[in-house]
């Protein structure tokens, strides 16, 4: 295989056909019947012909399209005005999604971004949406600002440039998918222009609409206005409403930076399959549909992974020596090892007492000197606090119920 080839017919209307999977074949052509503003992301590459067939090109197999009939927004635009501030992969993979679902219309989302060219980009990509020349005019009037610049530029002169203008609405609500910032970062640097603010944990695969988002926000942030942010973050895939801000922070080991874990093992199990003798492509092949497959699988079972592992396992069998190598390299003390020290970067990021994890005293940070006279306090394996009151996994407005866990 090299390619998937598909052929839509742009007419107006809703989405006739809801487009799943993209399989991989040595020759693939179909046909489908789509709605007239569907934007096809990158990795894709997209053809428009005279005659208005889109044509749809795909160098990457298996990758899940995000598009489905239940997405389109039929009612009036949810803002008056978004604003990014930053548009970089993150922006766009929220950006292009409102528009080709109609959530907002383009001429109603602004972005600005210090890159020329990253600014360019999304404007070539969305046709439509308004490309701001400085902070102030971005902000001006604008009901939802969403922070999408990396942490380490939210400093005092940043926030200065931010308020500089005096127009920002005063129920402006302000939406960070910044790694690492409290929320009390920004309630402090936009004080007192600033009193609403929900943050979000993204990851990668929401650039494909398949990501998982777990967000908070301050209390005075209304059911409605909740449900508007949720819909926004909809746009990337699943979201998980958490009461506790801690949750942020934990979810970024996982979810946030956990896509890198996947991406390193895929890797190693690429990079073996080659040297056994596999061309670098048929390995990736195997690779990536049977990651893609037993997740699928274990999501549609609902099994415990032990029990789904075991089934794989015979005794004295070939996957038993290779769980024996695994469990001899410590595979689970590493990958374990690795979502603790992710997740206290997340916290030293935040300005927290990283001092977490197992074997480790959590204390007041900065750490107060110690006392010769005190005893040293022994080592604890209830590693933090933990987080208090209730998360929600939010599904789609279509869903008939929500799942809750405490």
């Amino acid at each position: 295989f090299c390619w998937n080839v598909v052929l839509f017919n742009i007419i107006d209307g809703t989405i006739e056909t809801t487009i799943t999977m993209l399989r991989s074949s040595s020759s693939s052509n179909l046909v489908f019947r789509v709605s007239r503003g569907i934007t096809v992301r990158q990795p894709y590459r997209h053809q428009v012909s005279s005659s208005g067939s889109f044509l749809f090109h795909s160098s990457s197999p298996g990758l899940t399209s995000s598009f489905s009939s239940s997405s389109s927004h039929d009612g009036p635009p949810i803002y008056n005005k978004i604003a990014f501030l930053g548009a970089g992969k993150m922006a766009q993979s929220m950006i292009t999604p409102m528009i080709s679902t109609g959530l907002m219309p383009a001429e109603r989302i602004s972005a600005f971004d210090v890159s020329c060219t990253t600014l360019k980009q999304v404007s070539h990509m969305n046709e439509g949406i308004v490309a701001a020349e400085s902070i102030p005019e971005l902000v001006e009037d604008a009901d939802l600002i969403v922070f999408a610049v990396k942490p380490q530029n939210l400093d005092s002169t940043f926030y200065q440039e931010f308020i500089s203008g005096n127009n920002l609405r005063p129920d402006a609500t302000l939406l960070s998918i910044v790694a690492g910032k409290p929320i009390q970062t920004f309630l402090d640097g936009a004080s007192p222009h600033v009193t609403k603010v929900a943050r979000s944990m993204p990851n990668t695969p929401a650039q494909i609409g398949k990501g998982v988002t777990v967000w908070t926000c301050t209390p005075n942030v209304t059911t409605e206005e909740r449900d508007r942010i949720k819909q926004v973050l909809s746009c990337c895939g699943k979201t998980i409403f958490v009461d506790d801000e801690n949750f942020i922070d934990m979810s970024t080991s996982i979810s946030g930076s956990g896509p890198a874990y996947i991406f390193m093992l895929m890797e190693a199990m690429i990079d073996a399959g080659v040297h056994m003798g596999f061309s670098r492509d048929t390995a990736q092949t195997l690779v990536h549909h049977t990651l893609l497959g037993s997740t699928l699988y274990a999501m549609e079972t609902g099994e415990h992974p032990a029990i789904l592992r075991n089934s794989v396992t015979s005794p004295a069998g070939t996957t038993a020596s290779a769980m024996y190598e695994l469990e001899n390299g410590k595979f689970r003390t590493v990958i374990k090892d690795a979502v603790w020290a992710c997740y206290r970067r997340s916290l030293e990021m935040g300005g927290h007492d990283s001092n977490v994890g197992p074997g480790r005293v959590s204390m007041p940070f900065p750490a107060p000197p110690s006392s010769s006279s005190s005893p040293p306090t022994p080592p604890t394996h209830h590693f933090v606090e933990a987080p208090t009151g209730e998360m929600e996994i939010e599904e789609h407005s279509n869903a008939s119920d929500d799942e809750k866990t405490s």
